[in-house]
């Protein structure tokens, strides 16, 4: 009768309804969900929120969760370990979810040591074990590609890349790319300038690049450190664009009002979190899992903060 069944008389529905507010009685959801033998909850496991793309990647599933009629239960792991994995799915049973959605921004999926537990509907982001569970990223290839290019058709020699920390997935792939470009246009690979996605460490490797005279063009691994690198030039008389060129990834709200206004790669995280959930409802309505990646496009926002080299 709570549940909205139209073979009950809607007289007989009025009055009992009208009880249940004066009550204040509330269908016991989990009740419900037992006698379905579904939750409408989705699991979302991760090692941090810190980095833009994660805590992005999350408002994404969650909004197109909450649009599709689920909630989403978070459960962080303190280390990526295969004990840490397990113990989040054996949490994430103990709260009765439908599926899962791991986002695995570190090589932890790629090593032959690691598995998720057979039997779970799952999609795994940012990863690169397509080859054994549904995976859904962005293309973060060609999004690396386009901003080098960017800068190598505006006349610049070579390219120099502030990349993020080595285990992360996402930056070996944009470093790979960056690399790749060069070598193919025939340019000199310059010294990887190794960062840890925040500004301070955008700033540090800034300073070192203002002392290097031949360092025209700059493209940071995500747009938190290309922050720290125009803070770095600035402070060392290195004028943006003028002198250098500094292009990022990532495109989050602010890049538009740094000083000057960043050239960088957008990803459409909404598009990520929705491919993410259809995707798992896909896998839960129809019970089965097929491995393969989907990859979202990028796209580059040129702005203010790319120009020609300068002439000597």
């Amino acid at each position: 009768m709570a549940n909205g069944h139209t073979s009950v008389v809607e007289s007989t529905r009025r009055q009992v309804l009208n009880a249940m507010q004066q009550l204040g009685y509330r269908p016991n959801s989990a009740a419900r969900a037992l006698k379905r033998g579904e939750f409408r909850t989705i699991g979302v496991i991760l090692f941090t929120l810190a980095t833009t793309g994660n805590s992005r990647t999350v408002e994404a599933i969650a909004a197109q969760a909450a649009h599709e009629g689920y909630a989403i239960t978070l459960i962080p792991v303190a280390m990526p370990t295969q004990d840490g994995v397990l113990g989040a799915f054996t949490r994430l049973g103990e709260l009765a979810v439908d599926g899962v959605i791991v986002i695995m921004e570190v090589h932890l999926l790629d090593a032959a040591n690691l598995t998720l537990p057979p039997g779970v509907q799952v999609v795994v982001v940012d990863s690169d074990a397509g080859d054994r569970y549904p995976v859904v990223d962005t293309d973060q290839t060609d999004g690396a590609r386009q901003a080098v290019r960017h800068l190598l058709d505006l006349g610049h020699d070579t390219v120099w890349h502030v990349t993020g920390p080595a285990e992360s997935f996402s930056s070996e792939r944009r470093a790979l790319a960056w690399r790749t470009v060069l070598q193919d246009a025939g340019r000199v690979v310059p010294p990887v300038q190794r960062g840890d996605w925040s500004a301070l460490s955008g700033y540090e490797a800034g300073l070192r690049l203002a002392a290097e005279p031949t360092c025209t063009a700059i493209f940071c691994a995500n747009d938190q450190m290309a922050l720290g690198v125009l803070r770095a030039l600035h402070e060392r008389g290195r004028r943006v664009p003028q002198d250098v060129s500094v292009a990022g990834f990532d495109d989050i709200p602010d890049a538009a009002s740094y000083l000057p206004p960043l050239t960088t790669v957008h990803q459409d995280f909404a598009e990520v979190g929705r491919q993410c959930v259809q995707g798992l409802l896909d896998q839960i309505r129809h019970h089965t899992r097929t491995p393969g990646t989907v990859l979202v496009p990028t796209t580059l926002v040129q702005r203010a903060s790319t120009a020609p080299p300068p002439r000597h």
